[in-house]
Parts: structure tokens; C-alpha cells; sequence
């Protein structure tokens, strides 16, 4: 952007950061916004689009946002209508009334992110904040050592029983990964009826998948980064379950299998946490996957579920070097052999996480057990498990 003019410049904090832009015809709310964002931005204002674009600079990033004046069909049209010709351009919509379908829209036409009016100057900012980041963050593949492109990692969570600890090994799997690579890495929460993942680690989020299927057609990794939500404690992404269990019917498997693969694009883990029985959504990801890792807990009905589960996998071709067998709450007290536990399901396990009263407290706090206890037994089982994949991931990309 013309620097006398249109540049905004983030202070302090937010040095080295893309300029900002607010756009909408009336003036007063255009100066109202501009002033919202004072605090830590000094933002360029202009009536309409035409205007702040003969000011933008090809290839410079830039964050524009529109105000309510936008929020129509024809403003939507000249947004998305920028978003196409200015990919460096990173869009937020405020709106009178947010609803899902305006949500919608505003996803499809390129908009990042949208927030409701009287927005303060906090929402503002914060949206301002996660706009830059999916601009600050550059998709790259992970790199072999012959210089070939490899997708991240991907990893799916699967246990044919409820209640056996999926959820527990998922996110905590998730966070001990992102914690050890400086690459991105994502939790998806693909149990879209009941999924628990966001209230277990204690987040808010402004999206979830069924924002990125609002967008699938034109879905592309800075679009996707803008709907995931940060664990800041581990530096995670979260994409979560829908909100109602409702929407699950708007995610076909399809839909998953491109948001995990864009996810790939720029992760260097991907690990899903399924729902505990097969339906399309589950076929697609653990067809995709790399990794599948077996949940079971140390009871009779776990034990037959899974030796079902393991059935089922062998019938659709799933190749049997991809599962995982993890036994969870292995030393509770039910008098089950692990010995004979393996030998009904033909299967070694390859980690043992024992029982822990610190799990369930960890979930209420909505810390995660790596976390809030990394010392305990239940942790070290959980680093075991991450090994697997960290050091496998090592040997891979020295080849």
C-alpha cells in the first residue's frame, strides 16, 4: 500500500505485521471502527472498495475490514470479487445480526472471519489478531531428505466402544506433538454429533467444521487456519465439532477427507478423534489414514467391540500395519490378563496406559493429563505412545 495514505501499521506486539484497512460507505461507522482499533493498529479507512484497492499493493499482505454496508449480496460480490484478484488479502466482516446463514455467506464469498455488531474493540482486535496469523503462516509441505514434498502425518483416534478413552488419548496424543515439532499441528474433532474435544481443553471457539464445509469449494489452507482454534498452553489447532449435533448431517465423508488433506498441507500432524462407531465420515478418514490407533479399555464388552471392530477393518482391506492397539486403564483392578487380552484380539498392544484418577480431574479442569500431571504414569504411557509416530517421522525424513 501507498505508505502516506493507506499503511497500517501494527505497534509494539504487533510489529512486522500485515497493514489493516476498514471499509464501508458510511462514515461515521467507518471512523467508529477505525477508532475501535486505535488501541493497537492505526487503520486506513476508505468508502468503498475500488477506492482501497488502487491503493494495494500486489503481493503485500493486507487485512481489510468491512463494516454492516458489506453485509448484502452485492457487498459480498465485491469481497469476494477482492479475495479472488488479491490472495494476500485476509477479509473480516462486521454484521448487524451474525447468524448461521450470514456466516455462511460471508465464508463462501472469502470472508475470514465475521463479527457481530456493536463489535468492541477487543472482538475487533481479536479478529485483527487471527486474520494475521493465517497470514503470518506460510503452507509448506514437510520435506524428505531428497527434497520431495511430504504430507503431514495423519492419525486417526478410534475405539468401537464409548467411554473407553478415545478422547483422552486424542487430544493428549495432539498436544505432546505439537509440542515437539516447531511445524503446525491439528486435533480435528470428527465425532460431529457429541464430540467433547473443545470442552476437554477448555476452548471457545468462533468456528467448527461446519464452517469449513460452508466453504468447502473454495477452502484453501489460509481460509482453513482462520477457522481452527489455538491451544495456546501447547500451541495446538483445534478444529472442532459442529455445536448441534444437528449439523452433522451437512459433513459428508468426502468433505472430511479434503479439510484433513489441506490440513496435511501445511501439518505435520493431523490427529482425528472419531466417533466409536463406522459410518461414512469414519470408512473416508481411516482409509486416508496412515496411522490407526485401537482404544480399548480392560472389560469384557471392550474387548468384544473391539475384536468386532478389528474384524470389520480387516473386511474393508484396511492393511493391518496401520493399526495401533492401546489398552487403556491396563491395571485396573478386573482380573483381565493383557496376555489374554491379545490373544483373543490377535493383536499385541503396543502401549499401556494405566488407570488414573488424575485423568477424569484433568478432563473436569480442561487441562490436558500431560499437562496437569506430566510426571504421573498415565503422561509417560502418552509420550510412549507419541514416540511411535515422533521417531518413526525422524527416520522417514532422514531416507
Amino acid at each position: 500500500m501507498k505508505r502516506e495514505t493507506a499503511t497500517l501499521n501494527f505497534v509494539d506486539s504487533y510489529e512486522d505485521r500485515p497493514s489493516v484497512a476498514v471499509v464501508d460507505g458510511n462514515n461515521k461507522l467507518r471512523t467508529r471502527l477505525a477508532m475501535q482499533l486505535s488501541e493497537a493498529v492505526a487503520a486506513a479507512s476508505f468508502a468503498t472498495v475500488e477506492a482501497m484497492e488502487d491503493k494495494v499493493d500486489p503481493g503485500t499482505p493486507l487485512i481489510v475490514v468491512f463494516g454492516p454496508s458489506y453485509a448484502t449480496s452485492k457487498g459480498l460480490k465485491e469481497v469476494q470479487g477482492l479475495t479472488r484478484r488479491h490472495p494476500e488479502v485476509a477479509s473480516i466482516m462486521v454484521v448487524d445480526e451474525l447468524t448461521t446463514q450470514m456466516l455462511q455467506q460471508a465464508l463462501r464469498a472469502g470472508v475470514r472471519d465475521v463479527v457481530a455488531a456493536p463489535a468492541d474493540g477487543t472482538q475487533l482486535l481479536e479478529a485483527v489478531e487471527r486474520a494475521s496469523e493465517t497470514l503470518s503462516l506460510v503452507p509448506t509441505t514437510p520435506v524428505r531428505a531428497d527434497g520431495s514434498a511430504q504430507e503431514g502425518r495423519l492419525i486417526s483416534v478410534f475405539s468401537t466402544k464409548g467411554g473407553a478413552g478415545k478422547s483422552v488419548v486424542a487430544s493428549n496424543l495432539a498436544v505432546i506433538l505439537a509440542r515437539k515439532t516447531s511445524a503446525p499441528v491439528a486435533l480435528v474433532d470428527a465425532d460431529l454429533q457429541f464430540g467433547d474435544v473443545a470442552v476437554m481443553m477448555k476452548l471457545t471457539p468462533q468456528h467448527t467444521i461446519v464452517d469449513a464445509v460452508a466453504a468447502i469449494q473454495r477452502l484453501d489452507p489460509q481460509l482453513l487456519q482462520s477457522l481452527l482454534v489455538r491451544h495456546d498452553p501447547s500451541g495446538l489447532y483445534v478444529l472442532p465439532a459442529p455445536v448441534e449435533p444437528a449439523f452433522a448431517d451437512q459433513v459428508s465423508g468426502a468433505d472430511m477427507v479434503r479439510i484433513v488433506k489441506i490440513l496435511q498441507s501445511f501439518c505435520a500432524y493431523v490427529v482425528i478423534d472419531t466417533p466409536a462407531h463406522f459410518n461414512d465420515v469414519v470408512l473416508a478418514l481411516l482409509e486416508e489414514s496412515d496411522d490407526i490407533l485401537l482404544i480399548s479399555g480392560m472389560d469384557i464388552p471392550n474387548i468384544k467391540n473391539v475384536k468386532l471392530g478389528l474384524q470389520t477393518l480387516r473386511l474393508l482391506n484396511i492393511p493391518v500395519s496401520k493399526l495401533k492397539l492401546v489398552l487403556n486403564r491396563s491395571n485396573s483392578k478386573v482380573k483381565l490378563d493383557i496376555g489374554e487380552v491379545e490373544r483373543t484380539l490377535q493383536m499385541k498392544a503396543d502401549v499401556l496406559i494405566p488407570s488414573d484418577i488424575l485423568v477424569p480431574q484433568s478432563v473436569n479442569k480442561g487441562v490436558p493429563a500431560v499437562i496437569d500431571a506430566p510426571k504421573s504414569g498415565v503422561s509417560r504411557s502418552l509420550e510412549q505412545l507419541a514416540s511411535l509416530f515422533v521417531d518413526s517421522n525422524q527416520r522417514r525424513t532422514r531416507r
